[in-house]
C-alpha cells in the first residue's frame, strides 16, 4: 500500500464519518423536543457532517487527480460562514416569536429583559393554549 492509497483511504473515511455525523443530526432532529435544540442540532452537527464530506471530498481530488477544487474550497468556506449564522437566526426568531422552550431547559433571563411588563400577559396565554392542547 503506497502514500496515495492510504491518503485515499483517509479521505473515504472522511466522508464515511461524514455521513455517520449526517445521520445522528437527523435523530437529533427527530428526537429533540423544540426549536433551539433541534436547531442546534441542525447547525452543529450538520455542519461538521457537511465540512467533513466535502473536505474528504477535496483531499481524494487533490491526491487521486492532482485537483485543487476551488469549488469545494469555496463550499467549505460557505457552509463554515452560513450555517451557525442561520441556525442563529432561526433560533431568535422563534424566541421573539414567543416560541416556548421545552421543560427542563433552565431559567429564560433574556424574556424578562427582551418582553417586559407584557410578558406576563403572554406567559397566561402561552400556559393556557399549552393546557388546552395537553388535554
Amino acid at each position: 500500500m503506497n502514500v496515495n492509497q492510504l491518503i485515499e483511504l483517509m479521505a473515504a473515511l472522511l466522508i464515511l464519518v461524514g455521513a455517520i455525523v449526517s445521520v445522528i443530526s437527523a435523530f437529533g432532529m427527530i428526537r429533540l423536543p423544540d426549536v433551539y435544540t433541534r436547531s442546534h442540532a441542525a447547525t452543529k452537527s450538520a455542519t461538521l457532517s457537511v465540512l467533513l464530506c466535502l473536505f474528504g471530498g477535496f483531499v481524494y481530488f487533490w491526491i487521486h487527480d492532482g485537483y485543487v477544487s476551488i469549488r469545494l474550497i469555496l463550499g467549505i468556506i460557505f457552509v463554515f460562514i452560513t450555517a451557525p449564522v442561520s441556525g442563529h437566526l432561526v433560533c431568535r426568531a422563534a424566541y421573539r416569536s414567543r416560541v416556548p422552550l421545552a421543560e427542563g431547559s433552565g431559567d429564560d433571563a433574556l424574556n424578562e429583559i427582551l418582553f417586559g411588563e407584557e410578558n406576563i400577559q403572554v406567559k397566561e396565554e402561552v400556559e393556557a393554549t399549552l393546557k388546552e392542547i395537553k388535554e
